[in-house]
C-alpha cells in the first residue's frame, strides 16, 4: 500500500478512519512489512511510517510485539478464507458438486495464493516460525489455522469422506506442502511458476487422495 493511499490525497487531509478500520490497515501493512523485509523489519514505527499514519498508532492499537503479530495471523486467516468465498469475482456454489468441481476451486486458490498473493503466503511462513518458538503466537496461529481445517472438512464431508476431519488435514498439510515447495523450496525461483492448468490436475489428485483416507 502507498503511503498517499494510506494517507488520502495530497489535496486534502486524510479522512476518519474507524478502529476497525486502522486495525486492518495496520494488519495488512504489517504482513506486507514481514513479507518484504522479514521479522526483523517488523517494528511499531516501520508499521506506522509504511502506513503512513501518525507515529504511535500501531503500538496504541497493537501495544505489544506479539499483539501485532497476533492480528497478523486472525488477518491472514481472515484473507485465506475470504479466497475461497469468490473466485474472479463470482462466488462459487455452497458446495462443489463434486471432485472435479472442488478440485477447480483448490486450483484457482492456489493459482491466487502463488501469484497475486504470493506476498501473504510467504509472511505466513515467517510468522509461523515465530509462533513454533512462541508459547502464545502458537496459541494465536493455532487459533486461526482451524477455520481452514473447518472449511476442508466441511467440503470433504460433503464429497463422501469418510473421516472428513482426518481428510481436512491430510488435504491442509498437502496444500501448505506445495506452496511451501513453489515458494520457497530448494527450486522455487529456478523453475516457471506452475499454470493454474497444472496445479487443477495436482488439486484433482489432492481432493481424491483426501476422500480415501
Amino acid at each position: 500500500m502507498s503511503t498517499t493511499s494510506a494517507r488520502g490525497s495530497a489535496d486534502g487531509p486524510a479522512p476518519a478512519r474507524s478502529g476497525t478500520d486502522r486495525r486492518t490497515l495496520i494488519a495488512d501493512t504489517a504482513i506486507a512489512t514481514v513479507a518484504a523485509a522479514g521479522l526483523r523489519g517488523l517494528t511499531h514505527r516501520a508499521v506506522d511510517t509504511a502506513a503512513g499514519l501518525p507515529a504511535g498508532s500501531t503500538s496504541y492499537y497493537f501495544r505489544t510485539r506479539t499483539a501485532l503479530l497476533g492480528a497478523c495471523f486472525e488477518r491472514l486467516a481472515e484473507l485465506d478464507l475470504s479466497d475461497f468465498d469468490a473466485r474472479d469475482g463470482a462466488p462459487p456454489p455452497a458446495v462443489p458438486a463434486g471432485p472435479v468441481e472442488a478440485a477447480d476451486l483448490m486450483a484457482d486458490v492456489l493459482h491466487r495464493w502463488l501469484t497475486t498473493g504470493r506476498e501473504r503466503q510467504l509472511a505466513r511462513y515467517e510468522l509461523s516460525l515465530e509462533a513454533a518458538r512462541n508459547p502464545e503466537l502458537g496459541a494465536r496461529l493455532h487459533e486461526a489455522g482451524r477455520g481452514a481445517r473447518d472449511g476442508a472438512a466441511a467440503l470433504l464431508a460433503a464429497l463422501g469422506a469418510r473421516r472428513p476431519r482426518e481428510a481436512a488435514e491430510a488435504l491442509v498439510a498437502w496444500t501448505d506442502g506445495v506452496l511451501y515447495d513453489r515458494l520457497a523450496g530448494a527450486l522455487a525461483h529456478t523453475r516457471p511458476a506452475p499454470t493454474r492448468e497444472e496445479l487443477r490436475v495436482l488439486a484433482d489428485a489432492m481432493v481424491r487422495a483426501a476422500l480415501t483416507v
